[in-house]
């Protein structure tokens, strides 16, 4: 509820100043704040003197609005003029206090006005106060403040210091990968470079692979110096590095600048690569064998690299000192093997042409062989033959059943019994050792052949008329086997122009397809040929033969091929001629 609480005239400085004091004291018992009172106390001052400034007479209205339960009070000041001045606009003034108001009159002696005004130090004190306790507070607070803020400069710090720390560990990290990942590429690269090396029992073919292997990622340029190449004196313009390489027997690096590469020795540039470093690495095995010298890829070589391509230098030397003595027991062998094989003869109403291709891989040194011989009473044996393995061993073997084979048959036995006496000589002397052979008895002006195998693939056979056969015969066991066995002998008829080729299975058996696919091929192309083309140079055609067979691939095992033709027989003087068959085209006779 509002109450007008007085109503007063203002026309002096008194008047105002006792108005204050009147206002001010009912202000302070209603127990206004001390801040809100002097804001409103001071803004009323104020408004007083703008009014005392404007001259004539105002009249100041007091009315308030008792406060409820839980609510405040609310006390309105209201400057009118009064007079000529009425069209200005009222001035107006509020204060909320919590107590009810206390009604007075504004008193106009002196004593009234000096209370009033020292009542307003007080205020002003007191506002001082809260001023003074405000400042503190706000000391505080900036004191906290300064005290957070060099908390959050030092969390920046240590933001930073960590961020930096993080950066600098991913960049270790990444370089620790790089350097992992480059380790592992040289490595896989050292692998594959080292099979591809050592794969070959070749010299020309590891000096050809090593270009192809370091050039262009590793080296721009790519020398070896083979010291069995110039067994004269001499370093043939060969830079200087490469030569103190070969006599230190240390890697040499040649360049302008120091190349600090481990285990390597710096050397002024190059006269011949004054552009590009050099790195000459000795070539040694069980002994040094020669020089590899690089040229650099870019301006220097990389430390890592370099460690590699010294590895891989060592195990090319080693793969060269491999590919030497192989090429030394290469010749040994083969010239053994060769040693070995006898000249064909020459007999009546056969024609006999022989070839024999030791295999491409391995020492050469096989267990396969051909032989043909006249016995006593006149007839030819064809022998074709193949120890198991290869080696010294092997050879040797084979050597000593073709003594032992050409001594039975000396005392006339046929072929099956000779395969048979030929089975307890490996049982008794060589029980771990087999062998495979057949054996086929020509005799001259007789149509009829006699043949007996032992494990070995069968004979092919092709009639005048070009058509082939294969005499799949149930072979016997293979020579050695530890079990009492008799081989049986053959017969076959075989007029005059027939072909028979013995063989051993490396000219027909291939991994991927077995011997079967094989000897058809190998029937197929003996039907290619004609009569007249085998008995003018048998030689040429057991040549021809190979090619379609081979392919010039490269092979395991030994090939050995002993084709025999038979021919018709002169009639020995005083014969009719009529006894004879007639000639047919192809140079031989008509199949009885």
């Amino acid at each position: 509820m509002t109450a007008a609480l007085d109503t007063w005239k203002i026309s002096s400085a008194a008047d105002a100043a006792l108005a204050r004091t009147t206002v001010a004291r009912l202000t302070a018992d209603a127990d206004a704040p001390v801040l809100e009172r002097a804001r409103f106390l001071t803004a009323l001052t104020a408004g007083l003197r703008r009014c005392l400034d404007h001259g004539g007479a105002w009249e100041l209205t007091l009315t308030a609005e008792e406060p409820a339960v839980n609510t405040h009070g609310q006390l309105n000041v209201t400057l009118r003029p009064i007079g000529h001045q009425r069209r200005t606009a009222p001035r107006e003034f509020t204060l909320a206090f919590p107590r009810p108001l206390t009604p007075t009159t504004a008193g106009g002696d002196r004593t009234e006005l000096a209370d009033g005004v020292l009542a307003a130090d007080e205020d002003t004190a007191a506002v001082l106060d809260k001023l003074d306790e405000t400042e503190g507070l706000l000391r505080l607070h900036r004191d906290e403040l300064h005290q957070t803020n060099q908390g959050v400069l030092a969390l920046h710090a240590e933001l930073d210091a960590a961020a930096l720390a993080q950066r600098e560990l991913l960049d270790a990290e990444r370089a620790a990968r790089a350097q992992a990942e480059n380790a592992r590429r040289l490595l896989t690269f050292l692998a594959n470079a080292s099979a591809a090396v050592t794969a070959s029992l070749d010299r020309e073919t590891i000096l050809r692979r090593l270009p192809e292997l370091l050039v262009p990622e590793y080296a721009d340029h790519v020398d070896v110096w083979l010291f069995d190449d110039e067994p004269t004196s001499g370093n043939g313009g060969r830079p200087a590095a490469t030569v103190t390489a070969a006599r230190t027997g240390r890697p040499q690096h040649a360049a302008d600048h120091p190349g600090d590469l481990p285990g390597v020795d710096d050397l002024p540039a190059s006269v011949l690569s004054p552009a590009r470093p050099l790195l000459c690495i000795p070539l040694t095995a069980h002994r040094m064998m020669g020089v590899l010298t690089l040229t650099a890829p870019g301006p220097q070589f990389d430390p890592d690299a370099c460690v590699m391509l010294i590895e891989l230098a060592r195990r090319t030397a080693i793969a060269l000192d491999n590919a030497r003595r192989y090429e030394q027991h290469r010749d040994t062998a083969e010239a053994l093997q060769r040693a070995q094989l006898t000249d064909l003869p020459t007999a009546q109403g056969l024609l006999l042409a022989a070839r024999y291709l030791p295999a491409t891989r391995g020492l050469n040194i096989g267990g396969d062989w051909y032989d043909a011989f006249e016995q006593p009473d006149g007839s030819l044996l064809a022998v074709i033959g193949d120890v198991t393995g290869h080696g010294l061993r092997a050879a040797v073997m084979m050597g000593q059943l073709r003594t032992a084979l050409r001594a039975y048959a000396v005392e006339g036995d046929s072929p099956g019994r000779i395969l048979t006496r030929l089975h307890h000589m490996l049982c008794h002397q060589q029980p771990d050792l087999y062998a495979t052979a057949v054996i086929v008895r020509f005799r001259p002006g007789d149509p009829e052949i006699v043949w007996a195998a032992a494990g070995h693939p069968p004979l092919v056979v092709r009639s005048p008329d070009g058509t082939v056969r294969v005499l799949d015969a149930k072979p016997g066991i293979m020579l050695g086997v530890p079990v009492p066995y008799t081989y049986d002998d053959h017969a076959l008829r075989l007029p005059a122009g027939s072909t028979v080729a013995l063989y051993t299975d490396g000219l027909v058996e291939r991994r991927a397809e077995g011997i079967d696919p094989g000897i058809d091929r190998l029937a197929r192309t003996l039907a290619g040929f004609g009569t007249a083309e085998l008995e003018q140079d048998l030689d040429a055609s057991a040549e021809s033969l190979l090619t379609p067979m081979l392919h010039g691939s490269e092979r395991d095992d030994d090939v050995c091929l002993l084709l025999c033709h038979t021919t018709p027989v002169p009639e020995p003087a005083g014969v009719a001629h009529s006894m004879s068959p007639p000639p047919v085209a192809g140079g031989g006779v008509p199949a009885s």
